[in-house]
């Protein structure tokens, strides 16, 4: 019997096929398994059936079998498909009532696996469900020749989903039957002739029932769709996807008993298909496709034109990384410009400076799953193949200078970094960072891409290293520099001279550093009314005071900041001790005690966590800040710090820290003073202690010490 196609229907009669048996040897029904990646193989399977009953016919590709001298065909590889086939027609056949002549050749078909396989589908065949409920495989469970043991046989328990699963999908359907006699689904059966059934046979053809995986799949699927279009494309792509691509991938498999390049060939893919749907202005993380999706969506023979597009796209992605001129390979590529740290000719990335392996091994778009390759390395890994793609146009210098203010870019670009459904602006970021690396300047039409502030500053050093390109180095410097991150505007391009004292400065101890900034005036930012961005210990703390944004008082932290940095070339924590310790005394002599004194003085004033503090009107008492411990709101670990200082222990809560409670009196304060009054519904004041202070508003005594000596005189503490 040649090569040739067939329906279910014709393969018993064309075919001279007398009945269908599975093998022992075979492998279980696996298509109704209950594990995602199966629910996406099943689902997949049936809706390609369903299409073929409802839209166009469709042909299963190659069954491989042996036929022995009694029409008795023993599938090598097909099984799979030929169970679901034979569950279809069943089904069918059933829900239309067929008469039994029809659809006798059911009976023909037979799993020799076990005993309980070739029963059910003997018992199968006789029964006739009710349609008009949800759950078949219930009602056939519910039959008296259903043993209860039976549920632990995989094949069976796998027909049953499959039934199931068919029934879901066809019950709205009409017709189908005769459909189905038409030859709307067929596949091509290839036999084996003069060769019996043997172990080495079978692994030969099968792998010993190895199933397929799910890259094995979705290689077939992408194929299938290509072959549509142009075979020879298809052919060129699975090729490449075979040998070119999975070599290059491999290097990346570095543990290779539990890394395989199936993985790293997806996630690069997934890669693709994003890039692809960015530039076509659309939202990734709202789409939530699975991989299969993204084949149908990408690579439809439905859309030839897109789909040639999104090809030749793909191939230039991968391509690209094969034989880098110059370099041994990809990774060495990238360390070539890449670091954790300062470097010449470098940009800083941090610990992942391979962002091509990072890429390989975490990005992902799935549903319930949080990509663990953001986006900003998403646009600059764009960037980087960009110029890949495009070496004869772009030089090698060209490339440094440009990646590097991508790389300012997308670091001061967190909240444009977004694509929410009524922001997403990455489409647009991405057409920024192709015509920077292309063109070497900005498109002024764009719009809704890169940080504002940022991009400006980017222009400005564009204009200042053309006039003077001897600043360079300082530039990048501070570029590179934690607190930073491509962000110069707190020092100013003006005051490039200043980097080496900013990195002197900042190798010192962080709480120091904003007792000495304190001394030369009040930097803080206020971000919203009431609420103050401070330093502290932390590092996003400083980061949010260096880097420009909606908060008020840029300036001021800048011509603060610029003050200390006046003071001395190089710094050290002696050298801050002693800045701090002259400031402290020469309050002290004068008896002149400014807020800035408490701050630095006492240790409870700098919040350490968030560097966040509170005054609802900081002009009128700017002496009354609360210490918050949250990054927005009150708690009741918020506290006044003068309180706290003298009398931790009845600082209350319940207040946000802002009064001491005691058995019958509790203690506020105010700008000028502190009250001391009752605990009864009136809160009757019972004593005022006023601190004195000049014209200016400034304390001339230590109000810490006056509240403490108070206390103690009441015999409160």
């Amino acid at each position: 019997m040649a090569t040739q196609s067939y329906s279910f229907f014709d393969i018993f009669e064309k075919g001279q096929i007398n009945e269908i048996v599975i093998p022992l040897i075979q492998r279980d029904y696996a298509q109704g398994r209950e594990e995602q990646s199966v629910n996406v193989v099943r689902k997949r399977f049936l809706n390609s059936l369903y299409s073929a009953i409802t839209e166009t016919p469709i042909c299963l590709d190659f069954i491989y079998g042996d036929i022995n001298d009694k029409g008795v065909l023993t599938p090598l590889d097909g099984q799979q498909r030929l169970t679901t086939l034979f569950l279809l027609h069943y089904y069918v056949a059933k829900k239309e009532n067929v008469p039994e002549e029809k659809c006798a050749f059911l009976r023909r078909f037979s799993y020799e696996t076990r005993y309980s396989a070739r029963c059910f589908c003997a018992k199968l065949v006789d029964f006739t469900p009710d349609f008009d409920k949800e759950n078949i495989s219930a009602q056939v469970i519910n039959q008296p020749w259903f043993p209860l043991s039976w549920k632990k046989d995989p094949t069976i328990g796998s027909m049953l989903v499959m039934l199931d699963a068919i029934h879901e999908r066809f019950k709205n359907v009409s017709d189908i039957w005769k459909k189905l006699s038409d030859g709307v689904i067929s596949f091509y059966f290839l036999p084996i002739k003069d060769m019996g059934l043997t172990d080495e046979l079978y692994i030969k053809m099968n792998s010993r029932g190895k199933p397929l995986t799910m890259f094995e799949h979705f290689k077939a699927e992408l194929e299938r769709e290509l072959k549509k279009i142009d075979p020879d494309l298809a052919s060129r792509i699975i090729l490449k996807t075979d040998k070119d691509w999975t070599d290059f991938l491999w290097k990346y498999c570095k543990n290779k008993e539990t890394e395989i390049v199936d993985d790293k060939f997806m996630s690069y893919f997934r890669f693709v298909c994003d890039i692809i749907s960015y530039l076509n202005g659309k939202s990734v993380r709202l789409e939530n496709v699975d991989d299969f999706d993204l084949i149908e969506t990408y690579f439809s023979a439905k859309d030839k034109d897109e789909t040639l597009k999104n090809i030749k796209l793909l191939e230039s992605f991968f391509d690209c990384w094969i034989n880098i001129e110059g370099f041994d390979s990809p990774s060495d590529f990238l360390a070539s410009f890449m670091g954790s740290a300062h470097a010449d000719n470098k940009i800083v990335v941090g610990d992942k400076t391979d962002i091509l392996e990072d890429c390989l091994s975490s990005y992902g778009n799935k549903k319930g799953k949080i990509r663990s390759f953001p986006l900003n390395r998403i646009i600059l890994l764009y960037a980087i193949v960009y110029y890949l793609q495009h070496q004869d146009e772009i030089s090698r210098k060209d490339f440094i200078r440009r990646i590097r203010i991508i790389n300012n870019l997308i670091q001061n670009s967190t909240d444009e970094l977004s694509e929410r459904s009524e922001r997403n602006r990455i489409p647009a970021i991405l057409k920024q960072t192709q015509y920077l690396m292309k063109n070497g300047d900005f498109d002024d039409i764009a719009d809704n891409g890169f940080n504002f502030n940022q991009l400006t500053e980017e222009k400005e050093k564009m204009l200042l290293l053309q006039k003077q390109p001897e600043v360079q180095e300082d530039l990048y410097k501070l570029e590179d520099h934690g607190l930073l991150k491509g962000q110069v505007s707190i020092i100013g391009l003006e005051n490039l001279q200043y980097a080496d004292r900013f990195i002197s400065l900042f190798s010192c101890d962080k709480d120091k550093i904003d007792c000495a900034l304190s001394t030369c005036g009040f930097y803080a930012q206020e971000e919203r009314r009431g609420r103050y961005q401070f330093a502290s210990t932390n590092d996003s703390a400083w980061n949010s005071l260096f880097h420009k944004s909606a908060n008020k008082g840029f300036d001021r932290t800048k011509s603060v900041l610029h003050d200390l940095l006046s003071k001395s070339e190089t710094f050290s924590n002696a050298k801050l001790d002693d800045l701090i310790a002259d400031f402290l005394k020469n309050c002290e002599n004068q008896k002149r005690f400014p807020w800035e004194y408490y701050y630095i003085r006492y240790s409870e004033f700098r919040p350490q966590k968030y560097g966040k503090m509170s005054n609802e009107n900081a002009e009128e008492n700017p002496y009354l800040f609360l210490v918050l411990w949250t990054k927005q709101l009150w708690s009741q670990n918020a506290y006044i710090p003068y309180l706290k200082i003298v009398d931790a222990e009845n600082l209350s809560k319940e207040f946000f820290g802002q009064r001491l409670i005691y058995s019958d009196a509790h203690v506020v304060c105010k700008n000028d003073a502190y009250l001391l009054r009752k605990n009864d519904a009136q809160e009757t004041l019972i004593e005022e202690l006023k601190i004195k202070q000049d014209e200016n508003g400034i304390d001339c005594e230590n109000r810490v010490d006056k509240l403490r000596d108070f206390l103690h005189n009441q015999g409160l503490i």
